[in-house]
Order: C-alpha cells, then sequence, then structure tokens
C-alpha cells in the first residue's frame, strides 16, 4: 500500500504513512533532500505528489479518444464512399435510406470524438499541473514559467502553441533521473519533442479540414473535404499515440527521482554582503 500522505513510498506503519512522511527515517546520508510534506493545493508544495494514478486515467482517456477518432474515420470514408458513387456513376444511395443512417452515425462519430477530447483535456491539464508542480520540488531553477502557466498557457491564443511547451520542457529536465552520484543525466527529449509537433500539426490540420468540409457543397468537394477529414483524424490518432509516450515517460521519470530523492549537485551560496548568509 502507498503512503496515504505522499502517494508515492510503501507505507509502513499502522496509520498508512511511509518512514519519511512518518518521522521514523534514519539519519539521511550527504546530499540527499529531506522530504516534507506539502500543504497541497493549487500552489507548490514543498514535497512531490505522485502523478502515477492521473497518467493511468489520461493514458485510459487517450485510448478512448483513438477509438473514437477510428470510428469517425470509419463512418467518414462510409460517407465518403456514397458521394463519391454520385460522381463516378451517378448512384443516389446518398439520398436514400444508406445516406441518413451514414449521416447519422457521422454525427454520432463526431459527437464522441467531441466528449472523448473535452474529458481528456481536463484531466490532461490536472495532470500536466501536477507534473509542474513536482518539478517545482525536484529543480525550481530550470523552470521557464510558473506552474500557473501549466493551465493558464493553453487558453491563450497563439501563445498556446508555444507556452505548453515552455513548461514542458521545464518539468522534463527537472524530472531527469539523478546518476547515483547526485548529478544529472541527460535524457533525450524526443517524446515531448514528437508529441508536441504532432499536437500543432493536428491541432491546424484539423482547424483546416473542418473549415473545408462546412464549406463543400456540390459532391466533388464533399469527396475531397471528407478524404482531408478523415487524414485528419488518424493524424490525431498519431498525436494520441505519443502523447500516451510522453505521459509514460514523464511520470516514470518522476516516479523515480522522487524515490530517489537526491538533489542535483549545486555550487555552495555566496555570503550576502555584510557577511550574512
Amino acid at each position: 500500500m502507498l503512503c496515504t500522505r505522499c502517494r508515492i513510498r510503501t507505507a509502513v506503519t499502522d496509520d498508512g504513512l511511509c518512514t519519511f512522511c512518518s518521522g521514523t527515517r534514519p539519519p539521511l546520508p550527504a546530499g540527499l533532500m529531506a522530504p516534507v510534506p506539502g500543504p497541497g493545493g493549487w500552489g507548490v508544495g514543498t514535497w512531490p505528489r505522485s502523478p502515477v494514478g492521473l497518467a493511468r486515467a489520461v493514458t485510459a482517456l487517450l485510448g478512448v479518444v483513438i477509438a473514437a477518432d477510428l470510428f469517425a474515420i470509419g463512418t467518414g470514408l462510409h460517407m465518403r464512399g456514397l458521394w463519391q458513387g454520385l460522381v463516378t456513376d451517378g448512384s443516389m444511395d446518398i439520398y436514400g435510406r444508406d445516406g441518413d443512417t451514414a449521416e447519422t452515425l457521422y454525427g454520432v462519430a463526431a459527437l464522441s470524438q467531441g466528449v472523448a477530447l473535452l474529458a481528456t483535456a481536463v484531466v490532461f491539464i490536472v495532470w500536466f499541473h501536477r507534473t509542474r508542480r513536482n518539478a517545482e520540488v525536484f529543480d525550481p531553477s530550470v523552470q521557464r514559467m510558473g506552474p500557473g502557466w501549466a493551465v493558464g498557457g493553453w487558453f491563450v491564443p497563439i501563445a498556446n502553441f508555444w507556452f505548453p511547451y515552455r513548461v514542458a520542457s521545464g518539468v522534463w529536465e527537472a524530472s531527469a533521473q539523478t546518476r547515483a552520484d547526485g548529478g544529472w543525466r541527460e535524457v533525450p527529449r524526443t517524446p515531448l519533442n514528437l508529441w508536441w509537433a504532432a499536437w500543432v500539426a493536428s491541432l491546424l490540420f484539423t482547424r483546416a479540414t473542418g473549415r473545408l468540409w462546412e464549406r463543400a457543397e456540390d459532391p466533388e468537394a464533399i469527396v475531397q473535404a471528407g478524404g482531408l477529414v478523415a487524414a485528419s483524424d488518424a493524424l490525431d490518432i498519431v498525436a494520441a499515440v505519443l502523447a500516451v509516450l510522453y505521459v509514460r515517460a514523464v511520470t516514470r521519470m518522476q516516479v523515480e527521482r522522487a524515490l530517489r530523492g537526491q538533489a542535483p549537485d549545486a555550487p555552495a551560496p555566496s555570503p550576502a554582503p555584510g557577511g550574512h548568509r
């Protein structure tokens, strides 16, 4: 069972606390951080909180997003095929029962995509903010933006293509695993960079294809727009898969970082003016 306070280490006491949170830990070797229970809440605590549960929820919801996208691709290509039949051989199936069913299913698919995306975005941002708070505990010196931007950065027009990445970059650097001697071990940012590039590309492509679909009126334009919309859904699946890899990578690093509890080497503070520290 995990500690009821830090949710990271194993509970060893009757009241569900680990050796660190219960105050029964042995003396810490030089260079190790003594964890102090944080106050929780929206601000930054003094002890990291486990992101594991939120990461599992995000991963599950991203799976739902992928399933919704696959459903949308299938129903969209089916309806596109009916319109293609009208263009190529004059088939009127699109105006019959098959067309009505295809249009209904496509509407259901679009609705399921929206619901899945909204639910995933909420839980992902909560996870994102928690990892940013943990990063402040691990190493505040490498954070480029405050914890509030882990939430607000997603809602600033234009800047939301860059601000969340800056937050994520600081989280990645602070969560990097430490070596046995307490120094940083470089961890390639490939999962972060691939996820962010795919997410931005998917967002832009989805907006462009959505406009084409709304403006399509004649059968040829509908067929073309339908194919592009299916392609944007496929790109969204790629972005979702990469998001899963990114979430798992950050969560794994933060758990290992917290369990090791070791701070990176830092120079000794310089004396303040007047000889006081």
